[in-house]
């Protein structure tokens, strides 16, 4: 058995802009980008056909996003705005870090988010309590390239621990991207239904994390 954990909502709260387009093109403008008069439109509107359930990277729908408008973004200023604009204040949930050890007590133990945005995974724990090296592997939708619940996100974070994707017990707050876990033959724990400090109770007591 590994046990894999959501991070947004499941170990820890981050406060991200109320407008997300809006705090993108102020961190365009410091870049020196001149941001187009439509600029909510085009955030907005699709501008890559990514397959279903594939990630696509925000600094690239960014990019794409002023194409459309005739705006070049040069030096990689669309990722760097993208990364500017989301800097979250982080704040740990109860029971993280008890249930994070526990699951390594208990066997290989990872991260496995949804994140457009690049750096923003690594930054966040950075600024939680919670202790990078105590995840045997961090898995992001947007370096593997798709969100849960597509199937290849959970089997792209069992093969970053050596697992398969049957073996994983997957701990999160959103029945509908975490669950979908249970489409690969693997086990989901609902953190509406049961809490972290269960969680690890459960582990450090040999038992099954799944209530």
């Amino acid at each position: 058995m590994a046990v894999t954990f959501d991070l947004f909502g499941t170990l820890v709260d981050a406060e991200y802009p109320s407008d997300p387009g809006a705090a993108v093109a102020d961190a365009l403008r410091e870049y020196g980008v001149a941001v187009p008069d439509d600029w909510d439109d085009a955030y907005r509107e699709v501008h890559i056909d990514a397959p279903e359930g594939a990630e696509v990277p925000l600094p690239a729908h960014v990019a794409a996003a002023l194409r459309s408008r005739g705006v070049d973004s040069p030096d990689n200023a669309a990722r760097r705005a993208v990364v500017t604009a989301f800097d979250p204040e982080v704040t740990t949930r109860p029971g993280a870090v008890e249930a994070v050890a526990a699951a390594r007590e208990a066997g290989a133990v990872g991260l496995l988010s949804n994140c457009s945005v690049p750096e923003l995974v690594a930054r966040t724990l950075i600024r939680s309590d919670l202790d990078r090296r105590g995840f045997d592997d961090v898995t992001t939708s947007v370096a593997c390239g798709w969100r849960k619940p597509h199937r290849q996100a959970f089997e792209a974070a069992a093969r970053g621990l050596g697992v398969d994707a049957a073996e994983l017990v997957h701990v999160g707050d959103d029945p509908d991207a975490d669950g979908g876990i249970e489409a690969v033959g693997g086990r989901f724990v609902n953190l509406r239904e049961t809490t972290l400090e269960s969680v690890a109770a459960r582990l450090r007591a040999g038992e099954d994390p799944c209530p």
